[in-house]
């Protein structure tokens, strides 16, 4: 697993199986939801608390990643993603359901940050921007091809079929043992600030769901968020490097970064969850519904070129304002195709989001991965992709707990926001900070 070209490939595919453990499942909510006798705001608390799991554990896995090595953390994980996915097809309700997604989405996480900080650890300059736009690329592919695949195994066994999917990531176990590097520092993770890190984000998520889920859910998500970020800046001044080190929570590229290219999965899960229960309301089949997104697999296939041709001439910083626009358009497409109950304005709104984050995940890679020393590396992509994949739990959520509420056009019209603050955020402030890259 030494040549880029096939790390970057069995990277991407395990990463698009973390993709469709949202894409797939989404086609399949309203039937989840019949069947566990649930409603569908209810039901959408499987994409949130996925994706909630997915952003809370990847600094987790940096930080256990430079301790331990790669190869440790990241097999694991793969191991609990494929367990979760077996817990949630065999369920026998929802909260166990629950446990098993979010079992399943801190698994995942180990892809989202030790597959990127493999490739980094590995290759520089054209070569790394080649092969995370592969990865993006691919994982694009096949999160895109996830409401058709999900959509295909509801009408074939069932919405258990679809949650099983990314059980087959247990495949790629002997190749990453055999591939990822060993051996780290050895020492230990700070417990305390990753749970206060978890409780924050939680916190963030509950909130902006509890629309629909109700006061007591918004209460315990205000609590959490208003003690839970005092907490946190607390602890990283006491514990400068504790899980969020106060070197890269203070470095200004790796931030910038981050917070501006969480807009775009926050915008692309939120097409992804949106779009599905859209067409859901006009009577449409699972299987319809995934087709219908075909078109957006065909051009995530076709961004890994995209995505290196704009690394190489723009940068990172850019790249990602390229991205923070496209996916505002895309919002804005969704919201009138909601609209006019047009499905081909959703299908183009979900082909421009894909887009957007076949160029902006590995731009946002690129830029903090050379704006941190190489032993930072690892914990600093954990942290950028919390940020990253904190953005797309509360796309998930905003819809989620919006789109019942004042209807899921407009959630897209108010989603956009976060884009244009994403695009001030890299206007802010000066030039990049890049890291002399060390040979070895």
């Amino acid at each position: 697993m030494h040549s880029p070209g096939r790390t970057a490939v069995l990277l991407g595919l395990l990463f698009g199986l973390a993709g469709t453990s949202t894409s797939a499942v989404t086609v399949a909510l309203p039937q989840l939801a019949g069947q566990l006798g649930i409603t569908a705001a209810t039901a959408a608390w499987i994409v949130s608390g996925y994706t909630v799991a997915l952003a809370v554990a990847t600094p987790l896995h940096g930080r256990l990643a430079d301790m331990a090595g790669i190869r440790l953390p990241l097999t694991v994980g793969v191991a609990m993603m494929g367990a979760g996915a077996v817990g949630a097809a065999l369920a026998p309700n929802f909260p166990v359901l629950m446990v098993a997604r979010v079992l399943q989405g801190a698994g995942a996480a180990s892809v989202a940050v030790l597959g990127t900080a493999l490739i980094s650890a590995r290759w520089s300059g054209e070569t790394r921007g080649a092969a995370l736009g592969r990865v993006a690329g691919v994982a694009g592919t096949l999160s895109a091809l996830g409401p058709l695949l999900g959509g295909a195994l509801v009408a074939l066994g069932g919405w258990r079929w679809s949650v099983a999917l990314p059980v087959a990531g247990l495949l790629a176990i002997p190749a990453l043992w055999r591939g990822a590097p060993a051996g780290g520092s050895g020492e230990p993770v700070d417990k305390v600030g990753a749970l206060l890190v978890a409780l924050a984000a939680s916190g963030l998520v509950l909130l902006i769901q509890s629309p629909s889920a109700g006061v007591v859910t918004g209460s315990i998500g205000a609590v959490l968020l208003v003690t839970g970020v005092p907490a946190v800046a607390w602890w990283v001044r006491r514990r400068p490097d504790g899980f969020l080190p106060r070197s890269i929570v203070t470095n200004v590229t790796v931030l910038r970064s981050a917070f501006a290219a969480a807009a775009v999965p926050a915008s692309w899960f939120a097409l992804l969850l949106g779009v599905p229960l859209a067409a859901a309301s006009w009577g449409w089949t699972p299987l319809a519904t995934g087709t219908l997104l075909v078109p957006a697999a065909v051009v995530g296939f076709f961004s890994p070129p995209i995505a290196r041709r704009l690394l190489a001439r723009l940068g990172g910083r850019r790249t990602i304002a390229l991205a923070c626009p496209t996916a505002v358009v895309a919002l804005l497409v969704a919201a009138l195709g909601g609209v006019l109950a047009s499905p081909w304005l959703l299908a183009l709104a979900v082909v421009l989001v894909t887009v957007a984050f076949g160029v902006g995940q590995p731009a946002m890679i690129s830029s903090v991965g050379a704006a941190v020393p190489g032993a930072q590396r690892g914990v600093a992509l954990g942290i950028a992709t919390l940020v990253f994949l904190t953005g797309a739990g509360v796309g998930a959520a905003l819809v989620g707990g919006l789109g019942s509420v004042i209807g899921v056009p407009a959630a897209f019209c108010l989603l956009g926001a976060l884009p244009v603050l994403g695009i001030l955020a890299l206007l802010a402030g000066g030039p990049d900070r890049v890291e002399p890259v060390v040979p070895g």
